[in-house]
């Protein structure tokens, strides 16, 4: 059992910064529906069912544990059907750009009317108000406006972008933050509303002390590469045989670093023996640091480091989290039976809870696979209703 179990949501979006919203969701038992384009109107459905590296198998993640249905919301029977959804469902989950669910008639105002207890969450690239608001935004221009891509990269190089679209998941992720908070104020109160989050906003969120680092000091972050200017340290270190990243900023921890490279009179230098002294000596000391890395396998470095309590460890890569025993040891990734594939590995439910933790049930299903439960069986219709919406195309 999951600890949302009971809830409905609607997911009417595509691509990540909704979908991943709905997928915490379902993660966590909530019964989420959701919604595709027809074939009539957009074969193939959401056009994450082509997305993956290799093979298409992005959708199989990012819609596991969804019911899938084939609406049109473009047309008026296809609207008539939302708002009759919209009435047995707890949430309801969009990712369009902002004023395309008033121009279908599926507006804040019409949907609360059909059930006041709705929660709206709108996912948008800059916000459901303000002059940008309308603008076409994906991801990586919320990444760009929220702060993060101007600090991600090498100092002597263009600005880099994270391997991932963060800026999608986060939007999506405090989303589902705002939701769970929306279902207790209607705990209390009966009361839905809209939860309006804007993927720059949640960019901006993570930023860290940016903003008064250059409010009160004139200081505006730049890229570092793999360091964070003033916090040391902590870098990757060559070894014979590979590379380690190792965090011992803090004073305590650091001492125990020194006394595992064998120098423990670095703890007491003056040049190394606080926070603030080690942050101006930074490159100085990650040379020496790296000198004694240099001499030792990973393996042997990372025993040592271990034995001495300082946390380190390898850059891992997708082979190395399916050979490690924490992995399994904690089933940190899941075996998912899948049609196609027999069974598609991917990573399991986070967070952790004890009493309710969730579970991978199966991998995002064939388009419309769950037309005739959520159609004749939840709203009711008729094999003739069915049959003449799918001839007009609706479904």
């Amino acid at each position: 059992m999951g600890a949302l179990e009971g809830l409905r949501v609607l997911e009417a979006g595509t691509l990540i910064a909704g979908p991943f919203c709905g997928q915490l969701l379902a993660d966590h038992g909530a019964e989420v529906i959701k919604i595709e384009p027809p074939p009539a109107r957009r074969p193939g459905g959401d056009p994450m069912r082509q997305w993956g590296q290799g093979k298409p198998v992005w959708f199989p993640v990012i819609a596991r544990n969804k019911k899938t249905i084939t609406l049109d919301l473009s047309d008026p029977r296809g609207q008539a059907l939302v708002r009759r959804l919209v009435r047995r469902a707890d949430i309801m989950v969009e990712n369009f750009r902002p004023g395309t669910l008033e121009g279908w008639n599926l507006g804040w105002e019409v949907l609360r009317a059909e059930n006041p207890g709705l929660i709206l969450v709108r996912v948008s690239g800059y916000g459901q108000s303000g002059p940008y608001a309308r603008r076409a935004g994906f991801g990586a221009i919320g990444e760009a406006m929220g702060g993060l891509r101007a600090l991600v990269g090498e100092p002597d190089r263009p600005p880099a972008r994270v391997g991932i679209s963060i800026g999608d998941s986060l939007a999506a992720t405090f989303a589902c933050l705002g939701a769970l908070m929306a279902l207790h104020h209607r705990h209390r109160t009966g009361e839905g509303q809209v939860v309006d989050s804007a993927i720059y906003e949640a960019v901006l969120a993570v930023m860290e002390s940016t903003v008064p680092e250059y409010t009160e000091a004139g200081v505006v972050r730049e890229r570092s590469g793999s360091i964070l200017p003033g916090n040391a340290p902590s870098n990757v270190y060559p070894c014979r045989d590979g590379e380690i990243l190792i965090g011992a900023n803090q004073d305590g921890v650091f001492r125990r670093l020194c006394e595992a490279m064998g120098a423990p009179e670095l703890a007491r230098d003056p040049r190394y023996a606080t926070h603030a002294a080690r942050g101006a000596n930074q490159a100085e000391l990650d040379a020496r640091i790296a000198a004694w890395t240099a001499g030792l396998a990973v393996a042997e470095a990372l025993a040592r480091l271990e034995a001495a309590g300082v946390p380190a460890g390898r850059l891992y890569r997708v082979p190395d989290m399916l050979e490690d025993p924490h992995f399994a040891a904690r089933e940190a990734l899941v075996a998912v039976p899948h049609p196609e594939y027999g069974s598609l590995m991917m990573q399991a439910v986070a967070p952790r809870l004890s009493a309710t933790p969730g579970a991978v049930r199966w991998a995002g299903p064939p388009l419309g696979a769950h037309n005739d439960e959520i159609y004749r069986g939840l709203l009711g219709l008729s094999d003739a209703e069915l049959a003449d919406l799918r001839q007009a195309g609706v479904i």
